[in-house]
């Protein structure tokens, strides 16, 4: 028998890894023969990075960039030097967790030094880089990113401006004369889950500037900037951003992506699936076992779990969830396609207890399972 283990993390609780190695012990209680594949899996959130390095083997690199006020931070990334990938959280250099609380504010922050990891992957020989784009702390439609990168963004007065959400409706024209000279010879793939157009009622600022400290009155001023950056980059390169699904995501960045690097929006679990070569390893499996810390309604948008299910429905392989807690129906269960679930818990306790457990309840919760279809 081969069981692929394929989960998220439980958040604050057991990493992707652990999952694998709790579940497979809980397996061989039962199996002395089982061929058990370990394939940690996530969708372009927080630790994707370190379930990144395990499929490229990437070195972590590790240099001085601008944070979202422009003050110097060290920043990571992953690159791996044999196939000239590399892989970028933009939350590391441009992310809300930069910054404390009364610091924040997307009218003043930017992406330029998510730009700045881009430029040094490709200067130490990146061709494909993959940009996570979740966490931002920017509504800079890119701007940022794109004039550490060469592009200029100028006034009515052709002044050059500094990269900040505060001045997208400012600019009046776009000066791409000293581009990276190696940015036209890399391809480009953006981790993107949202589906929000650039500006509008679901659009960047209006969705998500809140968060990022932004008021009421400053919100109306950047969805009047995205839109009116917008008409600026639909004059200069033909390209209608607010037709583009995803094109809002993370203040922007999304519609930036497609315009200054040339990028391709795309599921971060179907990228790290495809990293991991997922569907092939599946292909001849009897069970694969996934889980997350919360399985509710919303995890087919575009979650690990979502992107398990659609895999292994393709390959025939029933799949079975072990998740912290479950809330959903029979028929949501049916309707998602998973043969077994079932919530790890195993007696009655607060959520810190029953994180602090998780490891053991998951063996537990594996051994049953594995007796089941022993």
């Amino acid at each position: 028998m081969k069981i692929v283990i394929a989960p998220d993390k439980f958040k604050d609780s057991l990493t992707g890894f652990e999952f694998c190695d709790a579940v497979a012990e809980g397996l061989q209680h039962v199996f002395d023969d089982v061929e058990i594949v370990k394939m940690p899996l996530a969708d372009g959130g927080d630790g994707t990075i370190d379930v990144v390095r395990h499929y490229i083997h990437g070195e972590k690199i590790s240099i001085t960039v601008n944070d979202p006020l422009f003050r110097p931070i060290s920043a990571s990334y992953l690159y791996a030097s044999e196939n000239r990938i590399a892989y970028i959280e933009m939350a590391e250099a441009s992310g809300l967790k930069l910054l404390a609380d009364a610091d924040r504010n997307c009218m003043n922050t930017t992406t330029f030094g998510t730009g700045e990891l881009i430029a040094d992957a490709l200067e130490r020989g990146a061709q494909e880089i993959i940009l996570g784009i979740g966490g931002s702390a920017t509504n800079d439609g890119g701007m940022g990113m794109a004039n550490a990168l060469g592009y200029r963004f100028k006034d009515s007065f052709s002044k050059e401006l500094n990269p900040v959400g505060s001045n997208l409706n400012k600019v009046k024209s776009i000066d791409a004369s000293k581009v990276h000279p190696l940015l036209a010879n890399a391809k480009f793939k953006i981790a993107c889950d949202v589906s929000n157009p650039f500006y509008g009622v679901n659009g960047a600022a209006k969705i998500y500037a809140a968060q990022k400290g932004a008021s009421e009155e400053e919100i109306a001023l950047l969805d009047n900037g995205l839109k009116s950056f917008a008409k600026v980059v639909f004059d200069t390169y033909n390209i209608s951003l607010q037709k583009i699904q995803g094109s809002g995501a993370a203040g922007g960045i999304g519609g930036g992506a497609i315009v200054f690097l040339r990028g391709e929006l795309t599921s971060g679990i179907d990228l790290v699936k495809g990293l991991a070569r997922f569907d092939e390893v599946i292909a001849n499996a009897d069970w694969v076992i996934t889980g997350e810390g919360q399985l509710d309604e919303q995890t087919l948008s575009g979650k690990t779990i979502d992107g398990v299910i659609t895999s292994a429905k393709k390959a025939n392989v029933p799949v079975a969830a072990l998740c912290g807690s479950v809330s959903i129906s029979i028929e949501q269960q049916e309707g998602f396609g998973l043969a077994y679930v079932n919530s790890i818990v195993r007696r009655v306790s607060t959520l810190p207890e029953a994180m602090a457990s998780s490891y053991t309840n998951l063996v537990n919760a594996s051994y049953n399972f594995a007796k089941l279809i022993k």
